[in-house]
């Protein structure tokens, strides 16, 4: 697993503890205001699809990083193998 894999998962597991995080304190916060059931319901219903768009957000917005960082990961690859066969000959003529 490379460095970026491994960086990649920890800002993913990150962003799922602080998600879990906002859950959890809104549903504490819906808890502690006096509302009937049915308020209740209605408004941990509401919070928990706005939870899921945020992710879905989020999610979109990583998977757009995690495109970009690859093709520049391709491109440097690119520029290393163009730079390595213009150094070879004059590597070649110090190597004699």
């Amino acid at each position: 697993m490379s460095d970026y894999e491994s960086s990649g998962r920890n800002v993913a597991l990150g962003f799922a503890f602080l998600l879990i995080g906002f859950a959890a304190g809104a549903i504490v916060a819906a808890l502690m205001t006096p509302k009937t059931g049915r308020q209740m319901r209605r408004e941990l219903r509401r919070k928990l699809e706005n939870a899921r768009e945020v992710m879905e957000d989020w999610s979109e917005h990583a998977d757009d990083l995690r495109e970009r960082a690859s093709d520049l990961a391709e491109k440097a690859g690119e520029w290393a193998e163009v730079a390595r066969e213009k150094v070879a000959p004059i590597a070649k003529k110090f190597q004699s």
